[in-house]
């Protein structure tokens, strides 16, 4: 029961994040705001890596590795993607970032890259270790 509220939960924040992080240039206390709503979307993830290993939970620690990698690839693709329509119109510009913004939503939501990034690689890295015992 306690999986199924916090896997809702997860989404939930992901969306709420990707539906944030089409804010124009957030400032002052929203930046502050949005980034802690970045933060708290990794929370679920957090709690269900730890249940996963403690109670040996062998396709939640899959499922978690997969949306890990699954997020850090695509974040990767549309990043590269971006960096490739510099010369392309502005409208392909921007639905390449849209698409980033769906993709790794807490990313963007913060404006802090490198934090989520690391928090992704987190989760990856410890379920990976965890699949390998």
């Amino acid at each position: 029961m306690i999986r199924k509220l916090l896997f809702a939960l997860w989404g939930v924040l992901f969306s709420l994040c990707a539906g944030l992080g089409f804010i124009p240039e957030p400032g002052g206390i929203m930046a502050t705001v949005l980034t802690g709503f970045a933060l708290l979307a990794f929370l679920p993830p957090c709690v269900l890596l730890y249940l996963a290993v403690k109670t040996g939970n062998r396709s939640d620690l899959l499922l978690i590795r997969n949306l890990s990698a699954l997020s850090l690839g695509l974040t990767l693709a549309a990043l590269i993607g971006n960096f490739f329509t510099a010369f392309a119109s502005e409208a392909v510009g921007q639905i390449l970032y849209y698409i980033l913004i769906m993709v790794s939503s807490p990313m963007v939501c913060s404006g802090h890259w490198a934090m989520s990034l690391f928090l992704w690689a987190c989760l990856m890295i410890v379920s990976i270790r965890q699949l390998k015992r």
